[in-house]
């Protein structure tokens, strides 16, 4: 006899958006269709053809960003901010809200059955961590004698240096802070990592290894070297035309993505475990999904990765009719990414991919890197609890290339959500959430 599936919701959110630090105020943003592109303040843009990005201009370090805290574990994450880059920052803050959130205190949590799954992108140091060495290493002439190096230059560096920028960071230092002793993982995969990170929770949960999870992703495009690299090696939206209109999902004159930073987590708890406690159930985690798909050369097949990861979604989520409610695409706004996107919901819709109304909140925000799937999916959270979505802004012009159903201010969320993200590697992540109580 096959023992029953052990069922997956959420109860707890947070996150840290360019659009505010509290789903209501993702929420409030999105629904006023604001954008939060606007002059980077973090570093200096003057030698860059960029002057513009999202950052999350709400969250500055400080310890009050990081939610209420209990006295031991604000004296702690203070004490470990030194040793934090901004995207571990954004991390352990959007964890610490969410874990307030879902009401769950220390005292009520056993350790060995509570994990964490964090994803985050490749984490570049930043150039004034080198400054002092490399200019106590300058010949006469001002040229950098590496020679020098070893002798002059690296008794200049931090020695910690190297724990700001460790990719596994947020979760060792999530897990250490909140004393979760049950499984942990780190992924590095780019903007699917919050999707897959969810996915990977979500199995841990129902292979019985845990009862509560937390599934988080950070990441950031607003970086010196980061916004150079995509400068360099992706389509980033430039003009003398208004930033905020920059971001233009599916739009026919859409010319690249923007640049963003943010951070989110769902706590994700068994189901029974989550009434006995008398949780607040958000939603429940109903398919997902985690494809690649390159060709020989390793480029990514993005719309063979995207399709094959929400097929998979969506079968293992038996939706009826086969139909979410809504999708939350990725919608990257680059001329290519969109396209594939857009076939990709061709081929797994057919003609119903053009009535299925689309949100895609990378209009407001721009590219948030690896935090940018799991605020997504915040975001569509509260739409299934509003029973509205928030409309498709920017999205002034259809691309015959790229038939969707673009959702407007009133258009009904339903009573599910396919969101989905893809890399240009081709690695791909897709969920499928259902809301609670919908209706009742």
């Amino acid at each position: 006899m096959t023992a029953s599936v052990r069922r997956v919701v959420v109860t707890g959110v947070g996150l840290v958006s360019p659009l505010g630090l509290a789903p209501d105020d993702l929420w409030g943003g999105l629904v006023a269709g604001r954008s939060a592109v606007g002059l980077i303040e973090q570093f200096p843009t003057a030698g860059l053809p960029l002057h513009h990005g999202a950052e999350a201009r709400g969250f500055t370090g400080e310890i009050d960003n990081f939610g209420p805290l209990e006295a031991e574990t604000k004296k702690a994450i203070r004490k470990g901010l030194k040793v934090m880059c901004r995207e571990s920052q954004m991390a352990v803050a959007a964890a610490q809200r969410a874990l307030h959130d879902c009401g769950l205190s220390g005292a009520d949590r056993v350790p060995e059955r509570f994990g964490c799954v964090f994803g985050s992108d490749y984490m570049l140091t930043l150039p004034e961590d080198f400054t002092s060495g490399v200019a106590k290493c300058r010949g006469p002439d001002g040229a950098f004698e590496f020679d020098r190096w070893a002798v002059d230059g690296m008794p200049l560096l931090n020695p910690l240096w190297l724990l700001k920028y460790l990719p596994n960071m947020p979760a060792s230092h999530i897990a250490i802070y909140n004393d979760l002793r049950g499984p942990s993982n780190s992924l590095t995969l780019r903007e699917a990592s919050g999707h897959v990170a969810i996915g990977e929770a979500t199995m841990t949960i129902q292979r019985n290894a845990a009862d509560v999870m937390l599934a988080g992703a950070t990441g950031t495009r607003i970086h010196p070297m980061k916004t150079v690299h995509a400068l360099q090696s992706e389509q980033v939206a430039l003009g003398p035309d208004d930033p905020t209109t920059w971001s233009r999902p599916f739009d026919r004159h859409r010319s690249g993505m923007v640049l963003g930073e943010g951070a989110a987590v769902l706590v994700l708890e068994e189901l029974e475990h989550a009434q006995r406690r008398g949780a607040t159930i958000l939603g429940e985690v109903l398919g997902h999904a985690s494809r690649h798909a390159a060709d020989r050369l390793n480029i990514g097949l993005r719309r063979k990765a995207l399709g094959l990861a929400m097929a998979r979604a969506l079968g293992m989520a038996r939706l009826p009719g086969g139909r979410p409610g809504h999708l939350h695409a990725h919608g990257l706004s680059t001329v290519g990414g969109d396209r594939s996107e857009a076939e990709a919901f061709g081929d797994l819709f057919g003609a119903d991919a053009t009535a299925i109304p689309t949100v895609a909140a990378k209009a407001n925000f721009g590219n948030l890197g690896a935090g940018s799937g799991i605020v997504e999916c915040i975001a569509s959270l509260w739409a299934l609890r509003h029973g509205t979505l928030f409309p498709l802004i920017n999205h002034t012009t259809p691309d015959p290339a790229c038939p969707i159903r673009a959702a407007v201010s009133g258009d009904a969320a339903g009573a599910s959500f396919l969101s989905s993200s893809v890399t240009p590697q081709g690695q791909a992540g897709a969920v499928v959430i259902g809301g609670w109580n919908i209706g009742a």
